[in-house]
C-alpha cells in the first residue's frame, strides 16, 4: 500500500528522475517559462525554488551548490547574476502554474510554469489593480466626508433662515420709509416749479398787447 509517500515519482529510476528534474530547471532559468505536465511541474516547483532562495546570497559555496543540483554552468550564471536580483526582495513563491488543458493522446493535464517576477503583464495587471484601489479607497473617504458635512450645512442653513427672514424684512421696511420721504420731498419741488412756470407765463402776456398796440399808433 502506497501509505505516507508524497514523492512522486514520475513512473522514473532515481537517476532518470534527477536527470530530468535538472535539465527542467536549468531551462526553467535560462528561459523563465517551460511547458509540461502538471506532475512535472509540481515537482519541479519543489525542486527549484530551494535553489532560488540558495541564490541569494552570492558565495562560491552558494554556487557549487546550486551547481551540484543543476549541472549546468550557464544556467548557474544565469541565476545569480540575473534572476537573483529579481527575486531579492521576494519571500519565497518564485515560480506559478498556469492550466492549459489536456494533451492530445493521453488526455493529460498540461500546464505552463514560469518564474513570477519575469511576466510583465500580470504585473502590470497587478499594478493597475493596486491603483484602482487606492483611488476608491480615496473616493469613499471623500464621499462620506461630504455625506457627513451635508447634514451639517442643512442645519445651519435651516437656523440662518428666520435671521434672514428678519433681516430681509428690516430692509423692506426702511426702503419702504426712504421711498415715502423721497415722494414727499418732491411735492413741494413741483408745486413751485409750477410757480415759476405760471410767472414767467403771465408777464409775457401785457408785453405781447404792447406790441400789438404800437403798430396801429403809428
Amino acid at each position: 500500500m502506497r501509505h505516507n509517500k508524497t514523492i512522486n515519482q514520475l513512473g522514473r529510476t532515481a537517476s532518470h528522475r534527477s536527470a530530468m528534474l535538472a535539465n527542467m530547471a536549468s531551462s526553467l532559468i535560462l528561459h523563465k517559462r517551460i511547458a509540461t505536465t502538471v506532475a512535472k511541474a509540481k515537482v519541479l516547483r519543489g525542486y527549484v525554488e530551494p535553489l532560488i532562495t540558495k541564490s541569494k546570497e552570492d558565495s562560491t559555496h552558494s554556487r557549487r551548490t546550486v551547481f551540484s543540483y543543476l549541472g549546468n554552468k550557464e544556467a548557474v550564471s544565469e541565476l545569480f547574476r540575473e534572476v537573483a536580483k529579481k527575486i531579492a526582495e521576494r519571500p519565497g513563491g518564485y515560480t506559478r502554474i498556469l492550466k492549459t488543458g489536456t494533451r492530445l493522446g493521453d488526455n493529460a493535464e498540461m500546464c505552463i510554469i514560469e518564474l513570477v517576477d519575469y511576466n510583465q503583464v500580470m504585473l502590470g495587471e497587478k499594478e493597475a489593480k493596486a491603483a484602482k484601489s487606492t483611488t476608491r479607497r480615496r473616493r469613499s473617504a471623500g464621499a462620506k466626508k461630504a455625506t457627513d458635512s451635508a447634514p451639517v450645512a442643512k442645519e445651519e442653513k435651516k437656523a440662518a433662515t428666520p435671521k434672514a427672514k428678519k433681516e430681509e424684512e428690516v430692509v423692506a421696511e426702511a426702503e419702504h420709509e426712504v421711498v415715502e420721504e423721497h415722494e414727499i420731498t418732491e411735492e413741494p419741488e413741483v408745486a413751485e416749479e409750477n410757480q415759476v412756470v405760471e410767472e414767467n407765463e403771465a408777464p409775457e402776456a401785457p408785453e405781447a398787447k404792447e406790441e400789438k398796440e404800437t403798430p396801429e399808433g403809428e
